[in-house]
């Protein structure tokens, strides 16, 4: 842990001395963002990791804003936010993981999470209308689970790399299966004080064959930002009077779980680990949890092109009878 922190000053240092320069009129304000995410529970504001339930994710993603809606068909068939709207086009690779709390054992846990990862390429419409306070993002993503996501190789490799605790258990996870899914979410400004306190409201649906739920929240943003509904790129980027942003969110959310393939299996037959079907006797996994709550806060640091944003996420167990998770997130941005 003192090392990943170590990593996350120097980070911050390198924005802080990072040349800032205000736009002139003449130059517009950035189009593009290059953003890079990972959610790692041992990522932790208080210094207590943990390497079980959700406790990897990574993401590479794409943005850039066009006048024009594009010739590719999903995105003529996505909805935006209006005639006025300013629309981000996004492409993204993200691969995500589930262990259970002891890595270090090769037998299958049907007390725990499961051994599970997903590996899947998504396409993004961030559509923000700043005269009505209002957005709508739609993802469509397609990937993949089981073995063919990798997530075994890239664990066992990185834990080799820092010298940490082999994880033996992969033989456990469930079988390929193909991962198709259209995520929605709308929000909308409920209050909001100058360029200081913002609270807007939100909610989420994802269908498909890796995650059907529903979800609601407030979004509550407090510092010196630029206005939300200005844009997804300019929540992260310099504009023109806005040189530096620093401000602090806090999002709480509900979550109705109908389905997870991540946790309960795929839709393809192998849904159940080999383990579990050699005529063992052992239980099945926990069932989902249906209604689960979380609580998300943290800061993000903007300076010219270059910004951070640093999150800890407290959730209730996702299965129940099982213990609740909490991870964190740590993200860079580039935009020009």
């Amino acid at each position: 842990m003192k090392q990943i922190l170590q990593v996350a000053f120097l980070l911050l240092l390198v924005l802080l001395i990072a040349p800032t320069h205000s736009y002139s009129q003449e130059a517009p304000p950035p189009t593009h963002l290059l953003r890079t995410y990972w959610d790692d529970d041992y990522l932790n504001f208080y210094g207590r990791g943990t390497d079980r339930a959700y406790t990897n994710g990574l993401r590479l993603e794409f943005i850039s804003a066009k006048k024009k809606t594009p010739a590719f068909l999903p995105d003529k068939l996505m909805p935006t936010a209006g005639d006025s709207s300013t629309n981000l086009y996004g492409w993204a690779v993200t691969q995500l993981m589930f262990t259970p709390g002891n890595i270090s054992k090769e037998s299958f846990q049907p007390d725990d999470y499961p051994w599970s990862g997903a590996l899947f390429v998504t396409h993004t419409l961030y559509s923000y209308n700043q005269q009505k306070k209002m957005d709508i993002q739609t993802e469509l993503n397609l990937g993949v689970m089981g073995p063919w996501a990798l997530a075994g190789e890239l664990q066992t490799m990185v834990h080799r790399m820092i010298h940490y605790i082999k994880p033996e258990g992969w033989d456990n996870q469930y079988g390929n299966s193909l991962l198709l899914n259209i995520n929605i979410t709308g929000e909308k400004q409920l209050l909001s004080y100058r360029n200081f306190l913002e609270v807007i409201a939100g909610a989420h649906a994802a269908a498909g064959t890796m995650l059907n739920e529903l979800a609601v929240y407030p979004i509550i943003r407090i510092g010196k930002m630029a206005p939300y509904f200005k844009g997804y790129i300019s929540q992260y980027a310099q504009s023109k009077g806005q040189k530096v942003q620093f401000y602090f969110i806090i999002k709480p959310e509900l979550e109705w779980v109908l389905s997870n393939s991540l946790l309960e299996g795929g839709v393809l037959p192998n849904r159940v680990p080999a383990a579990n079907k050699k005529g063992t006797g052992q239980a099945a996994y926990h069932s989902l949890r249906p209604i689960v709550p979380s609580f998300a806060y943290g800061p993000t640091l903007s300076l010219g092109h270059f910004s951070i944003s640093a999150t800890q996420t407290v959730v209730r167990s996702w299965m129940k009878g099982l213990y609740d998770n909490a991870y964190g997130n740590l993200s860079l941005y580039f935009s020009w």
